[in-house]
This record gives C-alpha cells, sequence and structure tokens, in this order.
C-alpha cells in the first residue's frame, strides 16, 4: 500500500507532457548554481536547481526546478514542476502546477490542474482545471474553475468556485463574505462553519463533524489497550532477558538454582531477610547521602547500583522458578536457556494472579537478591569465605 501511494504521488508530480507524445523535440537546457537567475527565454523545456533559483524569462516548454527558493517571474508555456523549500509563482502557468515545499505561493492563473503539497499553501490566482492541495494550512482567494479537494488542517476559501469544493480539516473552515460556490460544499472538521449570509453555495452544503477528541468510552478502551500492550512488552522482554542470561551464564544460574535447591529453612529465611533488607533499605539510604552535597554523587552510584541489582533479582527470580521446575519434574540439574523463558513465564503468569500473585512473585525477587548479593560478596572476599568454612 505505501509503494501504491508513493507510486501514486510520483505520477501526480510528474509533467503531462512526459506522457504526451510530440511531432517536434524543442532542445531543453539544463541550469544549476548556488544562486541561479534564469534571464534567457528557453526555446523548449527548461530544468534548473540550485539554492535559490529565479526565472525573469519566458519558457516555450515545460519548466522543472529543484532548490531551497524557487521564484518563477516569467509565464511558462508547459507544465511547473517544483521541489523547493519555498516556490512563488507570479507568472501564469499554461499548464500543469505541481509542488512540493514548505511554502507555496500562487499569484497568477494557472490553466491547467494545480497539485501542492507542503506546509503553507497560498493561491491568489485562478486554477482553471482541478485543484488538489494536502498542506497545513490553506489559504484560496481567488477561487477556481475546476473541483476542489483539500486536506489539511486550517483552510481559508474566497472567490467564485465553479464547481465542487471538498475540504477535510482537522481544524477550523472559514469561508469568506462574498465566497460564490456553484457546485456542492462537503467538508469535515471539529467545529462547523459560520457561513456569512453572503456566501452563496448553489449545490448544497454538507458538513461532517469530525472530532479527533475521543469519548469517554474511546478513551477508556485506548487506555485498556494501552496497559495491555505494555504488559505484554514487558513479559515479552523479560522472557528474552531471562532466555539470554540463562543461555549465556549457565553456570552462574546453576549456583543461585542450587543455593535454593540444598539450603535450609533457616538459611533460606536469612537469604529473604537479606533481600529484604536490602531492597527496602538502600532508597533510604540514598535519600540521606541526597541531604548533603558530598553524598550526591555516592547516592548516584549506589542509585545505578541498586537498579542494576532489582533489574538482575527480577531476571534471576524467572531462572531460579525454571531451574526448580525443571529439577523437581525432569530430574536435570543443568540450566538451558529455554529453563529461564519457562520460569519467567510462570512467573508473571503467577503475577496476574489476586492477591496470592504479588506475595508469591515477590518472595522470589527478595531470595534471589539475597542470594546475588551472596554470591557477589563469596566472589569479592574468596578469603573470608575459606575462613568462615575452616571454623
Amino acid at each position: 500500500m505505501r509503494r501504491t501511494l508513493l507510486a501514486l504521488l510520483a505520477v501526480c508530480l510528474l509533467p503531462t507532457s512526459v506522457f504526451a507524445a510530440r511531432a517536434v523535440i524543442a532542445p531543453a537546457t539544463f541550469s544549476a548554481g548556488q544562486s541561479l537567475v534564469a534571464a534567457s527565454s528557453s526555446p523548449g523545456n527548461a530544468y534548473v536547481a540550485g539554492a535559490s533559483v529565479v526565472l525573469t524569462a519566458p519558457v516555450a516548454g515545460d519548466f522543472a526546478a529543484f532548490g531551497g527558493s524557487v521564484i518563477t517571474a516569467a509565464p511558462v508555456e508547459g507544465d511547473d514542476l517544483i521541489l523547493a523549500g519555498s516556490v512563488g509563482s507570479r507568472a501564469p502557468v499554461a499548464g500543469d502546477f505541481r509542488a512540493a515545499a514548505g511554502s507555496i505561493d500562487v499569484g497568477q492563473p494557472v490553466a491547467g490542474d494545480l497539485f501542492a503539497l507542503g506546509f503553507s499553501v497560498h493561491d491568489a490566482g485562478r486554477v482553471g482545471g482541478s485543484t488538489f492541495i494536502i498542506a497545513a494550512n490553506t489559504t484560496l482567494t481567488n477561487g477556481a474553475a475546476g473541483p476542489v479537494t483539500i486536506y489539511g488542517n486550517n483552510v481559508s476559501l474566497a472567490g467564485d468556485f465553479a464547481d465542487n469544493v471538498k475540504v477535510i480539516a482537522g481544524g477550523r473552515v472559514t469561508i469568506a463574505p462574498g465566497t460564490t460556490i456553484h457546485g456542492k460544499l462537503s467538508y469535515e472538521s471539529p467545529v462547523e462553519a459560520t457561513l456569512p449570509p453572503s456566501v452563496t453555495v448553489e449545490g448544497g452544503v454538507t458538513y461532517t463533524n469530525s472530532s479527533y477528541l475521543p469519548d469517554t468510552n474511546t478513551s477508556r478502551t485506548l487506555a485498556v489497550a494501552s496497559i495491555g500492550f505494555l504488559l505484554i512488552a514487558r513479559i515479552i522482554g523479560a522472557l528474552i532477558l531471562a532466555g539470554l542470561l540463562a543461555g549465556l551464564f549457565p553456570k552462574f544460574a546453576e549456583t543461585v538454582i542450587r543455593r535454593a535447591a540444598t539450603d535450609r529453612p533457616r538459611g533460606i529465611l536469612l537469604t529473604l531477610l537479606l533481600g529484604f533488607a536490602i531492597i527496602v533499605a538502600t532508597p533510604i539510604v540514598i535519600a540521606l547521602l541526597t541531604l548533603t552535597f558530598v553524598g550526591i554523587g555516592i547516592a548516584i552510584l549506589i542509585l545505578i547500583l541498586y537498579a542494576l541489582l532489582a533489574l538482575l533479582a527480577i531476571v534471576y527470580a524467572g531462572i531460579l522458578v525454571g531451574g526448580i521446575l525443571v529439577r523437581r519434574f525432569l530430574a536435570r540439574e543443568r540450566v538451558l536457556w529455554h529453563d529461564g523463558v519457562l520460569g519467567m513465564a510462570v512467573l508473571s503468569l503467577a503475577s496476574l494472579v489476586p492477591f496470592v500473585g504479588f506475595p508469591i512473585v515477590s518472595l522470589a525477587v527478595l531470595f534471589a537478591a539475597g542470594t546475588l548479593l551472596q554470591i557477589s560478596f563469596h566472589f569479592a572476599f574468596p578469603h573470608e569465605e575459606r575462613t568462615s568454612e575452616m571454623l
């Protein structure tokens, strides 16, 4: 679908002369420069590119320009195709006018169709063919001879329109006094436009309220959907992280699981109390350290370590659950990556159970936090560990 839209946009921007066969092919001129002024007439097509382009001589064929700022101050007998930061059309165009720019200002008549894509589009020249505009802010001050279609935010219309006018706006639609629309006016916007008494619409007016602010039910539905999406994303992320850590560091995971499987009830209780103490006491210590200027740097360091410990405790809690289940039902002590995924999935489902889910998950996380602290301490101070074993 995206490729189709891009293809249609490219077709809209192509000059009609591309599709028309000509009996006589006139020579084309090519010009490029930093600041370019096209002051000599072109007997055929003219192609220019530059940071600043100004056309001051007539072009007998098509005119195509690419640049930062493009101004056409001479008539073009063919089509205009302009891609620029800003575009100013100050002379008549005998063919179609197609432009994509941040700011587009058309001040003279266009005999063919007009296609404009930009942030701000102002058309003071009367378009002889159809008008199609996509812009945030659009202003038409001299009407149009053909059908008009506008997509944008704020749209302002004035002048005499010989055909139907269709507007889809995200902001306001303004119809100037004295405006005449011989066809039908159909528009969508959050606020209905106020039509002055001097405005004439022969084909009738069709207004569609398109409020872009959701109602209460829609807001509630979006909120529930957002919560569900975040929950699913969190669970998937935890599953992936648990699988990675279990697969990359199986020996470390086996050490954590072994402590839970072989420790006595008293050792398990002490590990839970250690995890509870570090989880609860650390934020208090960080808050006290931030009261002094010297302690702010230490508080930031402790906060980073605390966040890392909390994350690892949650992940290894899932790995712990998965490892215990595998030992219990498969009698396998080796830890594989899918053991971490299994345990994290079980832990995530348990957290959704009312009343009992949160205590179960909390106990697993606290035990994992205490175990990680013990392993880190024994790794950092192996001498003390051997001395305690000898005693």
